[in-house]
């Protein structure tokens, strides 16, 4: 039995839409953003190279930590964890699976993708192609409800990649320094934790399931600053996803020796 606007007592349209607005160009242009993205940071986790800037100290975020024997020396902050990895195997596994798991179980980004790739639906008065429906109830879009688990992943790796920052700011000399690298693995940095503390489990977390908030003062402050950045953690969502290809493509270029870094000081 057809389901959906094809279901009986239904008026049968023979348009897809009525739409007369270019409603395509929003689902177009999101799933544009999204599949960029999955390939770029898919190319350069298997790339294994070009992620460290030993001059400097810049670790790309996707590579970090960085704990394979496999690693170029002094990449490894956090020491070396495993010996070496086959040269097919990503040093960035467990970075990739941690925060890819982060976003793609997000509610925003879930939404995004349903209507941008899946199409389900693309836009309001649009339907969609699918004939049936489960919702996320079965495997494997059941598997979407771990974004819980994922945040709290997500909260240990944003305090890796702020340790990550703050050896940015090392100089040629061993001391103090600054460079346009370090202004950008910063500007990354606020934006992902924009990004991550907007997140609609977070605000659970903080302040959910309280019955008088009076009671507990310090969760309902967290509760208030989360819920005023919440509104805009779809923003957060994309606005990070740019800095995050950024970040990595400019410490890259420079690891790579396509340009040298711009030095404020020393």
């Amino acid at each position: 039995m057809a389901l959906g606007v094809d279901a009986p007592g239904r008026a049968q349209i023979g348009k897809k839409t009525l739409r007369t607005d270019r409603w395509w160009l929003a689902p177009l242009r999101i799933g544009v953003i999204l599949a960029f993205f999955v390939i770029y940071a898919t190319v350069r986790i298997f790339m294994n190279k070009w992620y460290w800037v030993d001059e400097h100290h810049y670790l790309t975020p996707l590579y970090s930590p960085c704990i394979s024997d496999s690693c170029v020396p002094g990449s490894s902050h956090l020491g070396r964890w495993f010996g070496d990895f086959p040269r097919w195997l990503p040093l960035s596994l467990i970075t990739f699976a941690v925060l890819a798991g982060f976003r793609g179980t997000c509610y925003y980004y879930r939404k995004a993708g349903y209507r941008s790739l899946f199409f389900a639906p693309s836009a309001c008065a649009v339907p969609e192609p699918h004939k049936t429906y489960t919702g996320e109830t079965k495997f494997p879009l059941i598997a979407l409800n771990l974004h819980r688990y994922f945040f709290y992943g997500a909260l240990v790796f944003g305090l890796l990649n702020v340790y990550d920052g703050v050896q940015a700011f090392h100089g040629e000399d061993g001391g103090f320094g600054l460079g346009l690298g370090t202004l950008i693995i910063w500007v990354n940095l606020v934006m992902l934790w924009l990004y991550t503390l907007s997140c609609h489990a977070c605000r659970h977390i903080v302040g959910g399931r309280l019955k008088n908030f009076s009671k507990h003062p310090l969760r309902y402050r967290y509760w208030t600053f989360v819920s005023k950045l919440n509104p805009k953690h779809g923003t957060f969502a994309m606005a990070s996803l740019f800095t995050v290809i950024l970040t990595d493509a400019y410490i890259m270029a420079v690891s790579a020796g396509w340009f040298s870094d711009l030095r404020f000081f020393n």
